[in-house]
C-alpha cells in the first residue's frame, strides 16, 4: 500500500465528479454532494445535479445513530448509566414493551448493537420522526413485535433508538438533541449541523423519482420527535467531515480532541458487535456487522471499513472511512434513499486501484522498538545469558538456544552484520523488521509486563 500522498488524493478529484456523475444518472439523482476526507482534513468535495452550493444543508436520517450512541457511551464513561441494565430500569414505561416472551429483558447494548430482536421498521419508522412523548407512550404501553429473541441475530431496528433516546433523557433529565449538541457538535465546531429543519439556511428539498423522472417529495421534512434519535440530523459536507475524522482519530490520535468521549469508546463504537452475514454492495460480497450506531465491512481489497448510510422520503447519504487510516469519504443527496453507499464505495476502490490508499497507521511502541533492537544486538554478537534475559521462558523449549545460536551466527557470516533497515508494527507487539540485507524477522512480544519476546522467525 502507498503512503498517504495528499496532493495524489487531490489530484483525483476529476475521478471523483466522474463517479458522481455516473452515479447520479444511474440512480436519477436531483443532486449529490461528496467530500474526500484525507489526513486529518476535507482534502476536497464536489457536488453534481441541481444543488452545487457545499454549505446547504442536507437530512442524513440514520446516520444519526453515531451521534445517539456516542451520546449513550458518553454517559457510560462518566458511571451515569450501564448498557448491561435492562432499559426499563431507567424507564419504568417501557417494561411491557422491552420485556419479551423468551423472558430476555432488552438493554442499551441490545439496542445499539442492533440484537434487541425488535422487527426491523425502515419504511414505518422513516414517517414517525415527529412522533411526540405521549403518542410513544401509548405504543409503549401496547407492547412490541419481535422477530428474534433478544441477543440471538442482527435485526435492523429504528424504534430502538427512540427507546435509547427515552433512557438518555430519564437518566439525565435532557433530551438527545440538548445532550449530543453540548458534547459533540460545539466542540467539534459543528455549527451547520441542528435537528430541527434549517429552514433560516440553505436547505436541499426532498424530490423522489416516479416514473423515471426527479420530481418534488411533495411533503415538509418531519419535524424533530421522539423517533429522531434514530434518523433527526441536519448536516453539510464539511461538518460531516469534522464528525468521521475525530471518530478515525481514535485509531491514531490518542492526544486528539475527545469532546467528552473517551478513546475507548470512540473504538468500542467501531468494533463489530453483532455480524449482519455477507452482505453486498454494489455488487460486491464481504462480512458485515454492527458496532455501535456504525457497520463494519471486512472488505477483501480495503479491509475493514466503517460506514453508515442514512436514508429518509426524500434524502439518502453514507459516511465511510478505513479505520485507522486517515482517509475516507462522505456523500449526501436530496433524492429518497439514494445509495450513497455505493458512491463512497466506488471512490474508494478507485482510491485502491490508483494505489492511494494509505497503509495502517500504526506507531512503533518504545518497548517494541527496544525489543527489536535488542534481538538484532542479540543475533549479531550471541550470549545464552542475554538471551535468557530477553526472551520469554518458552522460547528455549520450543526451539534450543543452542540452534537458535547456530541460525544467527550462519545469518551473519553469510550475509554480514545485521542491520534494522525499519521496524514495520501489526500491533504495539508485533513487528516484522527489516534488515539492510534484504532479510526479515518475525517479532511477537509475550503478554507479561516485562514484554520479553515469545516468538521470533529469521526470515
Amino acid at each position: 500500500m502507498a503512503e498517504l500522498d495528499p496532493e495524489a488524493l487531490r489530484a483525483t478529484q476529476p475521478l471523483i465528479e466522474e463517479i458522481a456523475v455516473q452515479v447520479a444518472r444511474e440512480f436519477t439523482l436531483d443532486s449529490l454532494q461528496w467530500g474526500l476526507i484525507a489526513a486529518d482534513q476535507l482534502l476536497t468535495s464536489g457536488a453534481t445535479g441541481s444543488v452545487t452550493d457545499l454549505s446547504t444543508r442536507y437530512r442524513i436520517a440514520s446516520m444519526t445513530k453515531s451521534f445517539t450512541a456516542a451520546a449513550v457511551l458518553s454517559l457510560r464513561d462518566e458511571g451515569i448509566l450501564s448498557i448491561d441494565i435492562p432499559v426499563d430500569e431507567y424507564a419504568p414505561e417501557l417494561t411491557t414493551f422491552c420485556r419479551t416472551i423468551s423472558g430476555t429483558r432488552i438493554t442499551l447494548r441490545h439496542l445499539l448493537s442492533m440484537t434487541s430482536g425488535l422487527a426491523t421498521d425502515d419504511p414505518w419508522a422513516d414517517r414517525h420522526l415527529d412522533t411526540t412523548a405521549d403518542e410513544m407512550n401509548a405504543l409503549y404501553q401496547d407492547g412490541a413485535v419481535y422477530a428474534f429473541a433478544p441477543g440471538t441475530y442482527f435485526e435492523y431496528s429504528n424504534l430502538g433508538f427512540a427507546l435509547i433516546g427515552r433512557v438518555v433523557e430519564r437518566v439525565t433529565g435532557r433530551r438527545v438533541r440538548d445532550f449530543v449538541d453540548e458534547r459533540f457538535l460545539q466542540p467539534l465546531q459543528m455549527t451547520s449541523t441542528t435537528w430541527d429543519p434549517p429552514t433560516r439556511h440553505k436547505w436541499a428539498r426532498p424530490t423522489r423519482v416516479q416514473d423515471g423522472a426527479i420530481i418534488p417529495d411533495g411533503l415538509e421534512p418531519l419535524n424533530d420527535g421522539e423517533i429522531a434519535p434514530m434518523g433527526g440530523l441536519w448536516t453539510t459536507v464539511d461538518d460531516l467531515a469534522r464528525w468521521v475524522i475525530w471518530l478515525n482519530q481514535a485509531h491514531s490520535n490518542f492526544e486528539a480532541c475527545t469532546a467528552q468521549l473517551s478513546i475507548a469508546s470512540r473504538l468500542d463504537m467501531q468494533v463489530m458487535h453483532s455480524y449482519a452475514g455477507v452482505v453486498a454492495l454494489d455488487g460486491e460480497k464481504a462480512p458485515t456487522g454492527y458496532g455501535y450506531g456504525l457497520m463494519m465491512r471486512d472488505d477483501p481489497d480495503l479491509g475493514v471499513v466503517n460506514s453508515h448510510s442514512g436514508g429518509l422520503p426524500g434524502y439518502g447519504s453514507n459516511m465511510r472511512w478505513l479505520a485507522g487510516r486517515t482517509i475516507g469519504v462522505v456523500a449526501v443527496s436530496n433524492t429518497t434513499y439514494a445509495p450513497m453507499s455505493v458512491f463512497t464505495h466506488r471512490v474508494l476502490k478507485m482510491l485502491h486501484n490508483a494505489n492511494l490508499i494509505p497503509k495502517h497507521n500504526i506507531a512503533v511502541s518504545d518497548v517494541l522498538q527496544q525489543r527489536s533492537e535488542q534481538l538484532v544486538a542479540l543475533l549479531n554478537q550471541w550470549t545464552d545469558e542475554q538471551a535468557q534475559l530477553l526472551f520469554a521462558d518458552n522460547v528455549a523449549l520450543d526451539e534450543s538456544l543452542e540452534r537458535r545460536q547456530s541460525a544467527a551466527q550462519k545469518l551473519v557470516v553469510d550475509h554480514g552484520s545485521l542491520v534494522i533497515k525499519s521496524i514495520i508494527p501489526s500491533s504495539h507487539i508485533e513487528a516484522v523488521i527489516h534488515l539492510v540485507n534484504g532479510r526479515k524477522i518475525e517479532v511477537l512480544l509475550g503478554p507479561l509486563r516485562s514484554a520479553p519476546i515469545q516468538w521470533y522467525e529469521l526470515k
